[in-house]
This record gives C-alpha cells, structure tokens and sequence, in this order.
C-alpha cells in the first residue's frame, strides 16, 4: 500500500518531526492536535476553548486529507485534568453526536505547551 503526507495550511504546522496525517490505503491517522492556531499560536482559554480548536484542527487535517470528522473511527484523547472530562465530553459530543467513534480518554502529567487537551484521531476515507 501507499503512504502519503498530509498537510494543510488551515492547521498548524508539525512542532517537531512529524506530519499532521498520514494517509495509508483507505485510513487518516493524525498527529496529536493541539490547541494551537493555524498560524501557530497557542489558543489559551479552558477545556471549552482548547477543546473547540483542537477538533477545528482536526477537521482541518481531515479534510486536506479527503475525508471528514464523520469519518472517524477511533480518537485518542489525552486531557491534563480528568475533571475537566464533562466539559470537555459536551464539545467533543457536539462534533461526534451522529456517529460516535470508539475512544480511548486518559488523564497525562503533562501536554505539549502545557495545554489541557491533546486528540489524534483514526479516519477512513
């Protein structure tokens, strides 16, 4: 099968050696997305805010990539503070309402940039 870079510029830019996506046969896998802006920027705010930018990115990504968040199939979450999981869960669940896609959420030490919330996603295409 074929592998193949992804990148927009309607997302940010890699922060270290990695690509966005990876497009391999028929799948998307994303990097982690943080939130950053598309320029780069570090979006501040609460896991409401952060949350928001992060699955913008992540549509961004998809969609350079062919494919779209209804797509997914499986997400990674990595969030900072597991009491921040409600908030979060009600802005995850406005992009995901039709059709859930299996999740894995886990609480970590500490994110890139010291953000709250870090999501990588599998899609098809």
């Amino acid at each position: 099968m074929h592998k193949e870079l992804v990148n927009t510029s309607k997302a940010p830019a890699a922060i270290g050696p990695y690509s966005q996506a990876m497009k391999f046969g028929d799948l998307v896998f994303t990097s982690g997305q943080i939130p950053l802006s598309p320029d780069g920027e570090l979006v501040n705010g609460d896991i409401v805010v952060q949350t928001k930018q992060v699955l913008k990115n992540i549509a961004a990504v998809l969609e350079a990539a062919g494919t779209s968040t209804n797509k997914v199939i499986k997400t990674t979450v990595f969030l900072k503070n597991m009491n921040d999981f409600g908030a979060f869960n009600q802005v995850y669940g406005e992009v995901f309402k039709d059709f859930a896609p299996a999740r894995s959420t886990v609480e970590v030490a500490r994110l890139p940039k010291d953000v709250l919330v870090e999501i990588e996603v599998i899609a098809h295409i």
